[in-house]
């Protein structure tokens, strides 16, 4: 099966991750996505509030909400070592599930600072990324640098843009919303 790995903290899920979701399986040729709820990112020196264990269990709980999304939220993560690195994810998904390929699926964003994770040569090349458009983020000129810097003697790389709906809330946004006591405004971007 062609699995397409989506990482993050999901805190929370919102509609935003479901339309990536439902593009990644509906228009795209993944069979299915994995959510990989993650424990804490390398990059984020904050820790998170809601534990990773409780992340994944309102995942799980968000994605029963939506019959007939082929999506397997995964806790792989969580029981791995710190710090996890998205290349030892990839690595394990591979050892675990032999038959199946894996593509990583980021946003604009991290396209655009993948340079910096763990291994980002062998991401690239190995594993390949899927990404989707972030408000202010050319992904067309991400990818042409990117390619223009692959180092020599290393694999293509695979890196393919997402032509998915761009759903301008982050869960940031919904977080503040709930500190601030306004949980109806928000309640229509949760999933």
């Amino acid at each position: 099966m062609k699995i397409a790995v989506y990482p993050g903290s999901f805190n929370p899920l919102h509609i935003g991750h479901l339309a990536i979701m439902e593009h990644l399986t509906g228009k795209m040729d993944f069979d299915q996505v994995y959510l990989i709820v993650s424990p804490q990112n390398p990059f984020k020196e904050e820790g998170l509030r809601q534990s990773g264990k409780d992340r994944y269990e309102a995942a799980v709980k968000a994605v029963a909400r939506h019959p007939g999304l082929k999506v397997k939220v995964d806790d792989i993560e969580l029981n791995m070592p710190a710090p996890q690195y998205t290349i030892r994810t990839l690595d394990a998904l591979a050892a675990r599930e032999q038959g199946n390929s894996f593509t990583l699926i980021i946003g604009a964003d991290n396209l655009a600072s993948i340079g910096r994770w763990r291994d980002s040569v062998r991401i690239l090349s190995e594993y390949g990324v899927a990404a989707y458009p972030r408000k202010g983020f050319d992904m067309e000129g991400i990818r042409a640098r990117l390619l223009s810097e692959k180092p020599a003697g290393a694999s293509p790389f695979r890196i393919e843009t997402i032509d998915a709906p761009l759903v301008e809330i982050s869960s940031s946004e919904i977080r503040n919303a709930i500190a601030e006591g306004r949980d109806k405004d928000i309640e229509k971007y949760l999933m």
